[in-house]
């Protein structure tokens, strides 16, 4: 299990370097990323929230950089395109986030592990689900379709996947504490500190110095 970024290819985008991609794939998040990988998720999760504001919400600045920012780090409630994906390394099913998915509602799945209430996150043409049989966990990859590829695993199992994709996020903002005060020195706590509401995760601490 991976938390992952639906991602694509940064055409024309200059405010800081980012990794080239292809379009609507997906980018796992961890400790392991480069800076230029890092560029590529802030820009994605800042890119999903850099909609024009309206009611009372401040206007958005003029400056490009501020600008583009201007969702991530003003808005009460951020999206982030993507979800979890796993993947059964046995069969090489690949269970993916859908098109109803988002990273910012990735404790849902506790939620579904507790009280086993299904849990789908898309819809036609592609269908994901996730159901809970007793102590045993069905990941279907597309419920439209009678023969569709499943994951089965026990509740046991998800729960241990479960805290290995939430510590795959705290060591992305570990990265992203670094990496914002390279690129973005100006923005580095309340950009982090964004980065970590989107993940509903403690607002990792950036030392004094930064």
């Amino acid at each position: 299990m991976q938390p992952v970024l639906e991602i694509y290819a940064p055409v024309g985008f200059d405010l800081w370097p980012v990794a080239e991609f292809e379009p609507f794939g997906f980018l796992p998040l961890s400790g392991e990323l480069s800076p230029a990988e890092v560029g590529a998720a802030v820009m994605r999760i800042a890119g999903c929230n850099a909609i024009d504001p309206d009611g009372d919400r401040p206007r958005r600045p003029e400056d490009s950089l501020d600008s583009f920012l201007h969702g991530l780090l003003t808005f009460d409630s951020l999206f982030a395109a993507g979800g979890l994906r796993v993947v059964d390394d046995s069969t090489g099913v690949a269970f993916l986030p859908g098109c109803c998915d988002g990273l910012e509602d990735w404790r849902d799945w506790h939620q579904f592990v507790n009280d086993g209430s299904l849990l789908g996150f898309g819809h036609d043409p592609t269908s994901p689900v996730a159901e809970r049989f007793g102590d045993t966990v069905r990941l279907t990859v597309n419920a439209d379709q009678s023969d569709s590829p499943v994951i089965e695993l026990s509740v046991a199992e998800l729960r241990h996947l479960l805290a290995g994709a939430e510590r795959d996020l705290a060591d992305f903002l570990a990265l992203a504490v670094d990496w914002s005060f390279r690129y973005l020195p100006d923005h580095c706590a309340p950009a982090t500190a964004a980065l970590a509401r989107v993940f509903d995760l403690p607002a990792p601490a950036v030392p004094p110095e930064l």
